[in-house]
């Protein structure tokens, strides 16, 4: 029987660096990340603090500084074809909002308060169909509605402080497919955020998925805000890929002790309520000075289980056909029953 054709990746990554230059050094934050997604699929990236989720994210719209003295990138980002690296900076803007758009970390500085709600979601839908005032005045209120803002034909004239968090929020979301883009970038949308609030936007996010077919990009430090809202799970640590696969398969049998770190210090429902959770020992590295070999080697208690100095000298890799795997130099048999022990 022959096995079914893998969909046709609408974003590539292939080796993409993203450095900074500063005076005490060259912040390598970004550092041969790899990957695809496919529309209709939802792709979650997670890590710390610093671990290059949300300079990723920017690198995709090509929203940083682009001179070599400020940012320097290299790789590939293709987006439908166009590499991204190289585009100019008029392709860039053709695309944002367009056919790729953002949803920001921080919705009260994301928007501006100078302007209404409403002049902030038709903006983009002007600039990208040449609609009328009035067109896209009735595209906004469209838009708010979709969201769940109540009394939209009102609230479409409010200003972002007149709006709660959640409501912001939602707004945030409906300027970021007022275009219907087929790229979404979701960047840590429901921080600060209450649980309640959180599981609106999330299921938000997945029906409006649903109607448009879009691919989208998570970003979140939480592996509880993944684990029923994404298809695939990226692992990031110190600029670098760790892990990698579906989600489910990630949460129940993790491979990396990175990632067994991330699942040991999260609460969960059937955990002993008296047991302290553990946290991961130690800080990350400075990415102006990566450590050699494995970048989480100076955190990890496991390295004696690989024997001689591998995790200090050599780097492991994610499998080169970006199925699932581990960077990480235990063995699969090791791994496996470590995994076992520490997450059980």
């Amino acid at each position: 029987m022959t096995a079914p054709t893998p969909p046709t990746p609408y974003l590539s990554l292939h080796n993409l660096h993203i450095h900074f230059p500063t005076d005490d050094g060259i912040v390598k934050a970004v550092n041969g990340l790899t990957l695809e997604l496919p529309r209709r699929k939802t792709l979650g990236i997670v890590g710390e603090s610093g671990s290059g989720k949300s300079v990723t994210a920017l690198s995709l719209l090509g929203l940083h500084d682009p001179r070599p003295t400020h940012t320097r990138v290299t790789g590939q980002i293709i987006l439908d074809g166009t590499d991204l690296t190289t585009a100019p900076e008029s392709v860039l803007e053709k695309l944002r909002g367009a056919k790729m758009a953002m949803i920001f970390q921080d919705s009260l500085t994301a928007l501006s308060p100078y302007y209404t709600v409403g002049r902030q979601i038709a903006e983009p839908f002007r600039k990208h169909t040449g609609a009328s005032r009035r067109d896209a005045r009735l595209r906004a209120i469209e838009m708010l509605e979709k969201v769940g803002i109540p009394n939209p034909a009102r609230r479409v004239d409010d200003y972002p402080h007149q709006f709660s968090g959640g409501m912001r929020q939602r707004a945030m979301i409906a300027m970021a497919l007022v275009c219907d883009p087929e790229l979404l970038i979701a960047d840590e949308p429901t921080t600060a955020l209450d649980v309640t609030v959180q599981a609106q936007i999330l299921d938000l996010l997945k029906d409006l998925q649903q109607q448009t077919g879009s691919a989208i990009v998570l970003i979140t430090h939480d592996l509880g805000v993944v684990a029923n809202t994404v298809d695939d799970l990226l692992v990031m640590y110190a600029g670098r890929a760790v892990e990698y696969g579906p989600v489910q398969d990630i949460l129940s049998h993790p491979k990396h002790p990175y990632t067994w770190g991330l699942l040991s210090s999260m609460p969960r429902l059937t955990s002993d309520v008296t047991k302290p959770l553990t946290p991961i020992p130690g800080a990350p590295p400075s990415l102006l000075d990566p450590p050699p070999g494995c970048p989480f080697h100076p955190r990890c208690a496991y390295t004696a289980h690989v024997g001689g100095d591998r995790c200090r000298t050599e780097r492991p890799e994610l499998p080169a056909d970006g199925g699932r795997g581990a960077a990480c130099h235990l063995t699969a048999e090791r791994a496996r029953a470590l995994s076992r022990q520490v997450t059980s």
